[in-house]
């Protein structure tokens, strides 16, 4: 009875830690950190297949993403575009949010590493009588800081 509580909560443990490693990963790769104010529509702004107005434009920025509209393409389905604005380390928009890309980028790097381990946790649960779960969950707390 025992050990089956210990396989559902070791199991548990390691799908929470793979979904967190994602949603982490997915955070970091957003453009919507700052979402700036929806810019006021025109007539020019008129959907001609429904005629109704376009929902509101909202301009995003993300650590190293943005999203834009692309004023030649307003009447398409996809009038913005979204992707870096960063082409390298220095063109981040400045110097918290670089520190920011570091701190995420190695709380990323260690959840992934926790998550991977989780894995093997399912067939070994201590290695020279330390336990995997004590150390991974302590790797989970510094990554969360």
């Amino acid at each position: 009875m025992c050990h089956v509580i210990v396989t559902c909560r070791s199991m548990l443990w390691t799908l929470l830690s793979i979904v967190v490693a994602f949603a982490e990963l997915i955070a970091f790769m957003s453009a919507d950190w700052l979402i700036g104010k929806a810019k006021p529509s025109s007539s020019d702004d008129v959907d001609n297949r429904t005629g109704g107005s376009q929902e509101p434009y909202h301009p995003t920025l993300g650590i190293y993403g943005r999203c834009t509209r692309i004023s030649h393409m307003q009447f398409s389905r996809r009038d913005t575009l979204c992707g870096p604005y960063a082409e390298n380390f220095n063109e981040i928009a400045s110097g918290f949010w670089q520190a920011t890309a570091i701190f995420l980028a190695m709380g990323i790097m260690i959840l992934c590493a926790v998550a991977f381990v989780s894995v093997f946790t399912m067939c070994v649960q201590s290695i020279m009588k330390k336990s995997i779960f004590n150390v991974c969950g302590l790797l989970q707390g510094i990554a969360g800081m």
